[in-house]
């Protein structure tokens, strides 16, 4: 199974991080397309996870790697047991809510586990790291797409690994990472000093940016909006990337409005 690398976090505070998943509500989903978007960066949901005991599991697991650092196999071996004990496993045959139906739908699994452990990590990281950047814009106002650049890489953010742009660029409205599921990309921040060292070039993406439409959920032919990137590759190639269709916003910039009651009291230092 994939593994996120949050090789690039040491060093990095894990506080913002901590706030922003904690400052978020719950919100229940069928499919996971009910929570769209920006809407994510204000609930935790997991899609079929419809009683707040699951839900309450799933997400205090997830606090608690980030608290404490754990890893997915910790987090796998404390959290299973709790889900098959309380029916939350496996295939099923359940009612759809929005059909009537009776459907067999896949509920806990160490694939889905997996994928719940690496999404919200990873945002949670990248939202931390957003925050961080924005604070320092004035020294660093230079943002650097990083990809892993590995055989799991996919192509579409391969293509923008190295991209330059300025922080206020509409550019990152859209494609700051996580640009899709188990999406390991991030983005550093860099002064003038970084692009003469690196020869690194400074872009606009000015007339490069537009929409297309993609199918959303293959049961009701659902189509929506994802943002479409046109421009060239660190190699000069052409290239059109999107990323995938729900993704096309950024988690640290919508609508973050923490309630101060809900922190410990070294965490409201940082609201």
């Amino acid at each position: 199974m994939n593994k996120v690398d949050l090789a690039y976090a040491f060093g990095l505070k894990p506080e913002k991080a901590i706030a922003y998943f904690k400052a978020k509500g719950f919100a229940f989903s069928w499919d996971w397309q009910e929570v769209w978007q920006e809407a994510h960066s204000r609930a935790f949901t997991v899609a079929k996870a419809m009683k707040l005991d699951i839900l309450q599991d799933l997400r205090d697991a997830v606090q608690d790697a980030l608290d404490n650092g754990t890893t997915f196999q910790e987090f796998n071996k404390d959290l299973e047991p709790k889900l098959k004990t309380k029916g939350w496993w496996g295939k099923q045959e359940i009612v759809d809510r929005s059909t009537g139906e009776v459907t067999s739908v896949q509920l806990g699994s160490p694939y889905r586990l997996r994928t719940i452990f690496d999404q919200n990590i990873q945002t949670a990281y990248n939202v931390g790291r957003y925050r961080s950047m924005i604070e320092n814009v004035e020294n660093r106002p230079y943002w650097q797409y990083v990809a892993v650049m590995d055989a799991r890489t996919r192509p579409a953010h391969a293509a923008l690994n190295d991209k330059v742009l300025k922080s206020d660029d509409p550019f990152w409205n859209s494609f700051y990472p996580p640009n899709g599921w188990r999406c390991r990309c991030r983005v550093s921040a860099l002064d003038g000093g970084d692009l003469g060292e690196r020869d690194l070039k400074v872009e606009s993406s000015a007339g490069k940016l537009s929409e297309r439409d993609e199918i959303v959920s293959q049961k009701t032919g659902e189509m929506a909006p994802v943002t479409v990137y046109k421009g060239l590759d660190e190699f000069g190639k052409k290239v059109t990337v999107a990323p995938d269709v729900g993704f096309s916003y950024n988690p640290g910039k919508f609508d973050w409005q923490p309630d101060p009651k809900r922190y410990d009291p070294e965490l409201r230092k940082l609201l």
